[in-house]
């Protein structure tokens, strides 16, 4: 058996790769979660799936996982948790790329909670421009959207009647709002939580410039980064994430008349990362 997990800022998913058996948990970035949550969360993976107690390999690729010192926590974890020794940790981002591209050449992207971006070879990771968080990065994120919305909230910037739908939906005080993005934890996926509001009003003119607008920062910053530093500018661009799946036709005229095309769109990538592992029980 061989045992996988996707894990993002907001929700992990685990899956049996012979049986497709698959359950979801919290999201485990290991910048965000404490050990014992972590084990908390394998320990209802464990129960739910009816894990062996014998040696497995486990394949685990989670956000937050880029630097060494991170992936060898989250192994030391699960190695406590589910007792093998034979655990792989890699990024969420690897995921996204054997999801999408299998064993071919790509530019792959995630456009969920936050955003990432890379050049895969067919084989590795070839060019990665760093990452910078939902402070300073995640343009084109979820969260992305949701901080454009708030701030125009807050600030009288959005239209009215739009004020009062989102007053409605959220039944949020100023004072809460403020409080959930500079207070609790978690605050990139409160802000995350705010974009499915653009989403369905992207009828609205408001609703859809914003989301036009954290796509075009994204195109014209991130994404140009990354083809000037791969050299990538032909091709296919595959895209992850369930809000690159919710905003699939925006995408398509984003790179309406460039010469990259999309590809794949998919929201979570397990059934692709299910695929690959099946064909290959190591990383080729």
């Amino acid at each position: 058996m061989i045992l996988i997990a996707d894990s993002g800022s907001t929700k992990t998913t685990w899956m049996e790769v012979e049986t497709g058996n698959m359950i979801v948990t919290e999201g485990l970035n290991p910048h965000f979660t404490t050990e014992g949550r972590f084990l908390d969360a394998c320990a209802v993976v464990r129960q739910n799936l009816q894990l062996p107690t014998f040696n497995f390999p486990l394949f685990f690729y989670g956000a937050g996982c880029g630097l060494a010192t991170q992936r060898q926590k989250v192994a030391a974890w699960l190695v406590k948790a589910f007792g093998t020794n034979d655990v792989h940790v890699d990024t969420d981002m690897l995921a996204a790329c054997r999801a999408t591209a299998g064993d071919q050449p790509a530019l792959t992207a995630i456009l969920g909670t936050g955003s990432n971006a890379c050049y895969y070879n067919g084989s590795t990771i070839e060019c990665q421009p760093t990452s910078t968080g939902y402070i300073l990065g995640d343009r084109g994120s979820a969260n992305h959207v949701g901080r454009i919305l708030l701030n125009d909230y807050l600030t009288r910037r959005m239209p009215e009647n739009l004020r009062d739908m989102f007053r409605d939906t959220y039944r949020m005080s100023d004072t809460e709002l403020m409080d959930a993005v500079y207070h609790q934890p978690n605050p990139n996926r409160f802000l995350a939580s705010l974009a499915p509001f653009a989403v369905s009003h992207a009828e609205d003119e408001y609703c859809d410039n914003v989301l036009a607008e954290a796509l075009h920062e994204w195109h014209h910053g991130p994404l140009q980064t990354l083809r000037r530093q791969s050299g990538y500018n032909e091709g296919e661009i595959n895209f992850v994430g369930g809000f690159a799946k919710a905003i699939g036709d925006k995408l398509h005229a984003c790179f309406a008349g460039d010469t990259l095309t999309v590809g794949t769109v998919v929201a979570d990538p397990i059934e692709g990362l299910r695929r690959y592992h099946l064909g290959a029980s190591m990383p080729r």
